[in-house]
This record gives structure tokens, C-alpha cells and sequence, in this order.
């Protein structure tokens, strides 16, 4: 049986951000913002934009600052970048909600606290400043571009990830996500984020895996569109 392939996204610019915007086919119910993790880009998000799509939600996947496509170094901006993305998507849908793995997940709720307004935050294996000042000392991150000096300064002096999701909107859902078997961020990192969030909350963990596993599994993906959706319809 043969099969049309997905529409492509709609690709663009904003503020030095290259961009993919996938579209429902009548008017989305919201919206969701798509924060990669650190070496990755949007286009490893793409699935989850398709999917977003199916339930009737726009999804905006963009490459940050020094990755991809966008202009500029990762850093100090990278939470005004996100706010930046959900602005642009707020054009078109009601709603908007974050989902963001590893350092895409320490963005979105950073980048949360600010926003009030948000429906939902989706976190996937977050890592908090601490574990990503690791990787930046031990130079695991050179790869990428990062600016040491720059980093170290602007990490060393934000607030710890634990007091930030005290911060989130009262109303702003939060699911947390995370492999057990995660090697690079312990899933108590998620646990002790959930104790210190106020609801609506939730936390799943998952037995195995590794810190890549959850972004592409499909029965998460389904779970997180949902959440997704949920806050959505409740803040409608």
C-alpha cells in the first residue's frame, strides 16, 4: 500500500533563528515550541512536529544559536530566543506550550518562568546548570562552539534549575520525562524537580533506556502530545 508522504514544514528566519513550522490543516488548537538538545538541530524534532500536527497543534522547531542554521553562539540569549519562537508562533495558534530534551528541556524552563501565559512544559531529560558546567569544563562541548569564558560566567551565575520551576505560570502543566538508564543526567534530576514544582504536575519515569531514548518513542510522543493538548483545552 502506498502512501503520500507528510507535507514539509514551512521553513523561514526570525531574529538570526532558522526555523520549521508544521501546520495543521484547519486552524491549530495551540501551539508547541521545539527546544533540541545540545549537538542536535530542529530537524531531529521533525517527528514530533508531524505528530503535533495529527492533533490538530502547530509545532515550531528551531535550530538555537550556533547550531544548524542560526546565526550567533549558544548562551545568554537563549532564553529570550525561545520567548522569541513562542511570540512568532502565538501569531497563528492560541495557545502555546514548550517541549524541549537535555539542554532543549533546561531552555524551556528557564525560558517558562518568564511566561506566565504558557500552557504546558514538556521536559525530557532536563539538565541543569551544574551537569552542563561539567560538560563545559571537561570540554565535551567543544565540538559544538561553545565560548567557554562566555558560558561558565552566564551558567555559573543563573539561578539553580530547582528554584526556576517554583517560577512557572500557576497555571502552566509540567511533565517531567526520563530514562532511568540515562548516563549523562541522573533521573533524579526529574524527581527532584517534580518535588519542588507546584501542580498541575506530572512524572514518568522509564525503566532502561538511555538519554536519548524518550525524545523518539512513539508512545511518549503520544503521551506528550496529549499533556499537550490537555493544557491546552484548559486554558482555552
Amino acid at each position: 500500500m502506498k502512501h503520500d508522504p507528510p507535507a514539509p514544514p514551512t521553513l523561514g528566519t526570525h531574529n538570526g533563528l532558522a526555523y520549521a513550522l508544521f501546520e495543521p490543516e484547519g486552524e491549530p488548537t495551540g501551539g508547541v515550541v521545539l527546544l533540541h538538545g545540545a549537538g542536535s538541530r530542529k530537524e531531529s524534532h521533525f517527528d514530533f512536529g508531524r505528530m503535533c500536527r495529527l492533533y490538530g497543534m502547530s509545532a515550531l522547531a528551531y535550530d538555537a544559536r550556533g547550531y544548524g542554521s542560526s546565526s550567533g553562539d549558544f548562551g545568554p540569549t537563549a532564553f529570550g530566543d525561545a520567548l522569541a519562537m513562542c511570540d512568532l508562533l502565538r501569531t497563528g495558534a492560541p495557545r502555546i506550550a514548550l517541549r524541549g530534551s537535555s539542554m532543549g528541556g533546561f531552555c524551556a524552563l528557564h525560558a517558562a518562568a518568564f511566561d506566565h501565559d504558557l500552557a504546558a512544559v514538556v521536559a525530557i531529560c532536563p539538565a541543569p546548570e551544574d551537569i552542563l558546567l561539567r560538560g563545559l569544563r571537561g570540554g565535551h562541548f567543544d565540538e559544538y562552539g561553545w565560548q567557554r569564558d562566555t558560558l561558565e560566567t552566564w551558567l555559573t551565575g543563573l539561578d539553580p534549575l530547582y528554584d526556576v520551576v517554583k517560577r512557572l505560570g500557576p497555571d502552566t502543566a509540567l511533565l517531567l520525562l526520563h530514562a532511568r538508564g540515562d548516563e549523562q543526567v541522573p533521573y533524579t534530576v526529574s524527581e527532584e524537580l517534580h518535588a519542588a514544582a507546584h501542580e498541575p504536575k506530572r512524572l514518568l519515569l522509564f525503566g532502561g533506556g538511555h538519554h536519548r531514548s524518550l525524545q523518539h518513542d512513539l508512545e511518549v510522543q503520544n503521551l506528550s502530545a496529549r499533556f499537550i493538548q490537555k493544557a491546552i483545552d484548559a486554558r482555552s
